[in-house]
């Protein structure tokens, strides 16, 4: 058996190829990577694989079993890459192909879903075998804004009493690593976050707790919270992006708990203060 982890290198991917080496000789362990020279330290092999690049692929797939596509960052573009890397897999004759998505991402408002959905749509009419992994959001994704709180004595956001189950970036790692040496999870679409639905007052509070002083969370509305990021230097578009998922929370899109992934994990997801505190020591 081969397992192939495109995107290796990134933030979750790392996770995954050192939670398989745990469980899985290193010779049974592919990284897939856009930059070979970054992943010199993974202790598996390297082949490269740039989603832009569909002959690539072709090379970095060969001999695969199962191929787990963990989602493009290029916003926008992320619907031809994937086609891409499922149009290999199936080439390659991969049995399990495993892909890290958004929660609902068929039935939701999320202003991130819809490449998700059109990548689900892929994999289900390539006929490979698939899992889906319904990713909720990451708990390392608010280091910044608790750096600023920290720094300012209030957190700022416009999700009202909207709440996030979120959970680590390990830990969805550790059940992507679960479902590709497990056995019976094709044809599964799994929906995962953590085991606590938070608010943004208690990520107030959690900051407050690590940083040893108070630090309150200031409710905008989404022209307030948008014009407040413009100020502080980020660029508009990316200020909307912003100001759209908080508008999401709000509306209850990232707050269903719904134990899979502690079910698949065989460990409670990591609480929230823990998690946060470990991101910004290695911030």
């Amino acid at each position: 058996m081969t397992i192939v982890v495109t995107g290796a290198t990134g933030q979750l991917g790392r996770h995954v190829v050192a939670g398989l080496r745990e469980k899985l000789p290193a010779g049974q362990i592919v990284a897939a990577v856009r930059s070979p020279e970054k992943a010199a330290n993974l202790g598996v092999e390297v082949r490269k694989a740039d989603y832009d690049r569909p002959e690539t692929l072709a090379t970095a797939f060969a001999g695969a079993s199962k191929v787990l596509l963990i989602s493009g960052n290029a916003v926008g573009h992320r619907v031809p890459q994937h086609q891409a890397v499922v149009d290999a897999a199936k080439a390659a004759g991969v049995t399990h192909l495993v892909y890290t998505s958004a929660p609902h991402a068929d039935d939701t408002p999320l202003v991130l879903a819809p490449e998700h959905k059109a990548t689900e749509e892929i994999i289900r009419a390539s006929g490979v075998p698939f899992t889906i992994l319904r990713n909720n959001w990451y708990t390392e994704n608010y280091v910044q804004n608790a750096q600023q709180a920290i720094a300012t004595g209030v957190l700022i956001g416009s999700a009202g009493a909207g709440r996030v189950a979120s959970a680590t970036r390990a830990d969805f790692a550790a059940g992507a690593v679960a479902v590709l040496t497990g056995e019976g999870h094709e044809g599964k679409v799994y929906e995962l976050g953590g085991d606590v639905a938070w608010t943004f007052d208690d990520l107030a509070g959690e900051i407050s707790t690590i940083a040893g002083k108070e630090i309150r969370y200031r409710n905008l509305t989404a022209d307030e919270h948008r014009a407040a990021l413009v100020e502080a230097g980020l660029p508009a578009e990316t200020a909307g992006f912003v100001v759209a998922l908080d508008q999401n929370i709000a509306e209850g899109t990232l707050a269903e708990v719904t134990g899979e992934l502690s079910a698949l994990i065989g460990r409670p997801t990591t609480p929230l203060g823990e998690g946060l505190a470990a991101a910004l020591k290695e911030a």
